[in-house]
């Protein structure tokens, strides 16, 4: 497709969060468990978990009012500096799973938040973990001493 008819817009749903606010604060998103998730015996594969905790974060700032895709664009990374994660049982194929998450008190550029990955109803809990991220300016490659401003912004619309 030639680049004049490709849609520079983002459509609506594209911008739409794959998750939603708990009453109790949490940001929440289910999926279940597929084969690409699992091990050769059927048991989820510990860096599945990872992916699930990334998608929550990156859902949970689109809710909030931003998109990472636009923070990548305006030279602004997130990347992971510190990942503890803790298993608390073991998940299998076909399990659905809620995979909740939270923002602790930011501290200067580190942003920390952390997880909750449990049976929908929250009666088991699998995981539960902390993940930190610096802000770092994509063009010089340094971590920079303040946030962005749309995310500082949102930050502080998250539910306390």
């Amino acid at each position: 497709m030639p680049d004049s008819d490709r849609q520079t817009e983002p459509s609506p749903i594209a911008d739409e969060a794959c998750g939603t606010f708990t009453e109790d604060g949490w940001f929440e998103v289910q999926t279940r468990v597929q084969p690409h998730h699992t091990d050769y015996a059927g048991v989820v594969w510990h860096g599945s978990y990872i992916t699930w905790l990334e998608t929550a974060r990156v859902e949970c700032l689109r809710a909030i009012g931003v998109g990472y895709e636009d923070l990548v664009r305006s030279g602004c990374d997130l990347p992971v500096v510190d990942l503890a994660l803790r298993y608390h049982r073991s998940l299998g194929l076909g399990d659905r799973v809620s995979v909740r998450t939270r923002l602790e008190p930011v501290r200067g550029v580190r942003i920390s938040w952390i997880y909750e990955v449990s049976s929908p109803d929250r009666a088991v809990l699998y995981v539960t973990g902390r993940v930190t991220l610096v802000t770092v300016d994509r063009q010089q490659g340094r971590i920079v001493r303040r946030l962005p401003e749309t995310l500082a912004e949102a930050i502080n619309r998250l539910p306390a």
